[in-house]
């Protein structure tokens, strides 16, 4: 029977500019959606009119959601995420999965905040949410090794 992995077990996390990955503190949930244009053509060549198709453009961007924590020091909350995005520049990221066995996947990138919001409704937590839009490749290899 499949063994299902929790969501608590992936966590996104990016690069500081000098040392190391630190995680972005209090997701509630985070994601990464992959897709790849498709390129047409039709040619008199092609049998019976038929399109050809094939594979264009690869792109991806991680959606997240989270709870806004008071700062901590090793930790990337709303203050340093609006100066990432602030700072238009691209940045390295990397989401690392943590399996049963403690074996871990983790995935490296680099990308830019496109877009950031936070909301505090009278009575709750205050929220954030916002996009890493991708930039290149994913890998397996971390950049700043």
């Amino acid at each position: 029977m499949a063994e299902y992995i929790l969501g608590q077990s992936e966590t996104l996390a990016v690069w500081n500019g000098t040392d190391a990955y630190e995680p972005i503190v209090c997701l509630t949930s985070s994601g990464l959606s992959e897709a790849v244009t498709e390129v047409s053509s039709r040619t008199k060549c092609d049998a019976d009119g038929a399109t050809q198709r094939k594979a264009g453009a690869y792109t991806y961007e991680i959606p997240f959601e989270g709870t806004y924590p008071k700062p901590e020091t090793g930790k990337v909350g709303w203050v340093e995420l609006k100066a990432k995005l602030r700072t238009l520049g691209n940045f390295d990221w990397k989401i690392t999965t943590t399996y049963a066995d403690d074996s871990t996947e983790v995935e490296y990138g680099s990308g830019f905040f496109s877009s950031l919001e936070k909301t505090g409704a009278i009575d709750e937590d205050i929220t954030f949410s916002g996009t890493l839009m991708g930039s290149g490749l994913i890998t397996g290899t971390d950049p700043n090794a």
